[in-house]
């Protein structure tokens, strides 16, 4: 069986989604569908069994997985909002809940894949290279609850040939199945509405001068590519943090361009100040390296932002369908 937290919500549905191409459906979904619409992720997938998050700590504490042969943990679920001010939340959803499923994997001799952050590196000074977390300085504290789990995995050893255990540092993902994400939707999916409703598309000025209005780089990625090299990083099963990016940086420009190509509507941007709360804490550049992750599972060829888009808009925006509708 594979477990897979988080499976009702943008990333955790798409690797479902993705298991279920490979005809896999042995899955037990793990959530906490709240009041929130992602129940709507999972109509059109396959699995055994859905139970909510704290339902299933109660059961792991209680041995009832003990004797079930687990194969692989994906430990995608967590509070995924940049904006979230409660630390002490974060601490518990993001950090100790981690702590928990990663100690219990490693005791069972189970694969366990969690979920870290690009957000880890903060403004990027120290780079984009996952073969150290030393020295990185996250913007927020949604990255820092990310960041400690890192640092406590490699402290525990859990990185060693002994384990299977897998972190996989997500750059911009974006596609189907995050309509429920609210403000932390992407700029694509926001911008598909706004485009709707007005014929253009609002994004930020730029407040340094080597970058132009809507010239700021992000590696933005595919959620079906996200999930395809998690899914292959699993199989090799070699312990260690990984990249899961394009490895290469795009500009909110060229992203929304290719928005009104595929929409068919004449492009036209207009470029907003940026709030203040955000303006210290903004990334004006992300880019991947991905030499280690592309080691590990081979060459790979990703959607161009053209295409994914196009993909992302006819298939799914335009149709107000989801993963698995096809």
């Amino acid at each position: 069986m594979i477990i897979v937290t988080g499976g009702a919500g943008f990333i955790g549905s798409a690797l479902v989604w993705y298991l279920n191409q490979k005809n896999i459906d042995d899955i037990l979904i793990v959530d906490n569908l709240g009041k929130t619409e992602k129940w709507k992720n999972l109509v059109n997938l396959k699995f055994i069994d859905y139970i909510e998050k704290d339902l299933f700590l109660d059961n792991l504490y209680h041995g009832i997985y003990d004797d079930v042969k687990l194969e692989t943990v994906y430990h995608l679920g967590a509070c995924s909002s940049t904006q979230e001010q409660n630390a002490s939340y974060l601490v518990e959803n993001n950090y100790e809940y981690t702590k928990i499923l990663a100690e219990y994997c490693c005791k069972k001799n189970v694969k366990f894949i969690y979920a870290s952050s690009a957000a880890t590196y903060g403004d990027g000074a120290e780079g984009y290279s996952d073969k150290s977390v030393a020295g990185l300085k996250p913007l927020n504290m949604y990255g820092y609850s990310k960041h400690i789990f890192d640092t406590w995995a490699i402290k525990q050893g859990y990185f060693d040939a002994k384990n299977t255990v897998i972190g996989i540092k997500f750059f911009n993902v974006y596609g189907p199945n995050e309509n429920h994400k609210a403000e932390m939707r992407s700029v694509i999916n926001k911008a598909y509405s706004q485009i709707k409703e007005t014929g253009k598309i609002a994004l930020f000025k730029s407040y340094k001068p080597e970058y132009g209005d809507g010239e700021q780089l992000r590696d933005f990625i595919y959620v079906k590519d996200a999930v395809s090299i998690v899914c292959k990083l699993a199989e090799v099963g070699k312990s260690g943090i990984y990249n899961v990016g394009t490895g290469q940086a795009n500009s909110w420009n060229r992203l929304a361009g290719a928005l009104f190509m595929a929409m068919n509507i004449k492009e036209h941007i207009e470029y907003i100040e940026m709030p203040d709360v955000l303006q210290g804490k903004y990334q004006y550049f992300t880019e991947a390296d991905m030499s280690k992750t592309l080691r590990m599972i081979g060459a790979y060829d990703f959607y161009l932002p053209e295409d994914a888009v196009s993909d992302y808009v006819k298939n799914y925006l335009a149709e107000d369908s989801y993963l698995g509708a096809e």
